[in-house]
């Protein structure tokens, strides 16, 4: 019915997400800012509205163009739109929590379906031979890894946590700089 689009939304995913990681990242790793009702307000909403508004929106786009209008036609993408939309909901969750500050232990559950989620997404981009989406999912699940354990109240897997979302987030703003390099210029950075 429609031609295949070149044009995947694959760039809003990777930038919400990796603006939520950069910004709770140096709060746990570092204590910046030190957490306050204030602090936990602003940071609450900035991941509703960065990683969460972000990636859903890119997890509905790529889910209705593949399976509505069919213009996206790379199966693996079926994983992206999968996660990009499970992240991005669980971002609305995890942003209403923190700027309310209520308790996190309850994440300890979500985080083994996340690090579920993360390690099938992993081996779907390692098997389609995508190193580079497989590599950020590898980094998305030790981030589940390490909130699990941050959830359940070891004090130093919340500094690990913090190191896991910089390093994760410096990596998906690669994959967004590399996504709308090729996108829009035509280029063959690796994404």
């Amino acid at each position: 019915m429609f031609a295949v689009s070149p044009f995947v939304p694959l760039a809003i995913g990777f930038f919400g997400l990796g603006t939520g990681y950069l910004i709770y990242g140096p709060q746990e790793l570092f204590g910046w800012p030190r957490r306050d009702a204030k602090v936990d307000a602003a940071t609450g909403m900035w991941g509703i509205w960065l990683p969460g508004a972000c990636q859903l929106f890119a997890g509905i786009l790529l889910f209705v163009g593949m399976t509505w209008f069919q213009v996206f036609k790379d199966a693996p993408l079926y994983m992206a739109a999968l996660a990009f939309s499970a992240y991005g909901i669980h971002w609305f969750v995890l942003g209403n929590n923190r700027g309310k500050q209520l308790d996190a232990r309850p994440n300890a559950g979500m985080c083994v379906a996340y690090f579920i989620l993360s390690v099938v997404g992993l081996l779907i981009f390692f098997i389609a031979g995508d190193w580079a989406v497989g590599l950020l999912f590898v980094g998305l699940a030790l981030i589940y890894a390490a909130d699990f354990f941050a959830s359940i109240g070891v004090k130093a897997a919340e500094r690990a946590l913090g190191l896991v979302h910089i390093v994760t987030g410096l990596w998906l703003m690669w994959l967004m700089i590399a996504s709308a390099f090729n996108f829009s210029l035509g280029t063959h950075l690796v994404l």
